[in-house]
């Protein structure tokens, strides 16, 4: 995933689990970024999908 803030890439493993249990978070599973701990959404599913499709399809090349 990329961070919406400092444009790090890292992968949903290596980020920060956010405050679950924060009233402001709203509940929401948000990851913080490993360099600027700034809070992303989790990537959706299909966006994953179509990550690893193309980097297939680049290491095919």
């Amino acid at each position: 995933m990329m961070c919406g803030f400092c444009a790090l890439e890292f992968r949903e493993e290596e980020g920060i689990v956010g405050c679950v249990h924060c009233p402001v978070s709203c509940g929401k599973n948000m990851i913080k970024c490993p360099r600027c701990n700034y809070e992303n959404p989790p990537e959706l599913k299909l966006f994953k999908k179509i990550a690893k499709a193309l980097k297939t399809v680049k290491s095919e090349w």
